[in-house]
């Protein structure tokens, strides 16, 4: 498993500020839950002096996404939009004691989320969408300006490095040639600035592609508490295709998988019941706690990535009303 700090399993199993922020009147949305990650930041801004006086976060996605959207909303209280405007992902990351080089991208996303949140209240555009021909990385959503920003900010010069901290270029690599354009690029002025040295530049064609980590590799599960089951997804030996399953054995393993975890989400006062399942969509109700509990998005996690181990398939949890 990844090398996590206390403070990252700390923020994970005991996070700060998640839920809902009824009076938020700053949001930002970022990610979405197809491509495995998805946050919203609300914040509480005082609007005659903008400073934020409090801030609460809904992410879906792995452990250390959790750890550093909760930490986000620790270092974003008290601060000033301008303030929490300086922060970077490499702040989140700092505040946690560091992430695993796979994981940066969690911090990334709560970069983003903050940008998104400050224009919201300010009224201002911040595209999350992508303008025709700005889009590189289409399996992940990452557009040719978050290549730009990640790179500046982090100091990347291989494509590995800009995979950890962004996820592009980690499913199909059809776009790699595309990152390897943005990466040079931006590199070449970041030599001319004096931010890196020249030999540190990234060279198009110097064929690091191949060993590039892709994604949606799962290794075995290791259980991180008696909740969920956080899954590392960075292995190489998963580029062969999904499994072939009918119906029938599909319906099988995922109501396995939903029964393994029954008996947690029922020692806590919760439930998960199948719903259907419509494509790579597994529609399930949850009931009792689960269904009002504001970490449900974690439980929704939980159940999805124990049916990834389970059926080695990229089955996606969406909660319903039955």
């Amino acid at each position: 498993m990844w090398d996590y700090t206390d403070k990252v399993k700390e923020y994970f199993f005991n996070p700060r500020n998640a839920g809902l922020l009824e009076d938020a009147n700053a949001v930002g949305e970022v990610g979405a839950i197809a491509c495995g990650d998805a946050l919203k930041l609300m914040l509480k801004v005082d609007p005659g002096t903008e400073r934020i006086e409090d801030a609460k976060f809904q992410t879906f996605g792995c452990g250390s996404a959790i750890a550093s959207s909760s930490a986000l909303t620790e270092l974003v209280k008290g601060k000033t939009l301008d303030e929490a405007l300086k922060l970077t992902n490499a702040d989140i990351a700092e505040f946690l004691g560091g992430l695993p080089p796979e994981k940066m991208h969690c911090s990334v996303m709560g970069y983003e989320a903050l940008q998104a949140a400050v224009a919201n209240f300010r009224g201002e555009e911040w595209k999350d969408d992508h303008e025709e021909g700005a889009l590189i990385c289409k399996c992940f959503g990452v557009d040719e300006h978050m290549l730009e920003t990640a790179i500046r900010v982090n100091k990347l010069t291989t494509l590995e490095m800009v995979t950890f901290y962004t996820k592009a270029g980690g499913s199909c690599a059809t776009c790699v040639e595309g990152i390897e354009g943005v990466l040079a690029k931006t590199n070449a002025q970041m030599v001319e600035e004096g931010l890196i040295a020249k030999d540190q530049a990234f060279v198009a064609g110097k064929g690091e592609a191949g060993n590039v980590k892709r994604k949606p590799q799962v290794k075995p599960a290791v259980e991180l508490s008696d909740d969920f089951i956080q899954l590392e997804v960075f292995n190489d030996e998963m580029r062969a295709p999904p499994p072939k399953l009918t119906m029938v054995q599909k319906v099988k393993l995922v109501e396995e998988a939903i029964g393994e975890m029954r008996p947690t989400l029922k020692r806590d006062g919760g439930d998960c019941e199948l719903i259907d399942i419509d494509g790579d969509r597994v529609l399930v109700k949850l009931t009792g706690a689960c269904s009002n509990c504001q970490l449900s998005s974690l439980t929704v996690s939980g159940i999805q990535e124990r049916l990834a181990a389970k059926t080695k398939l990229p089955l996606r949890v969406v909660p319903v009303a039955a």
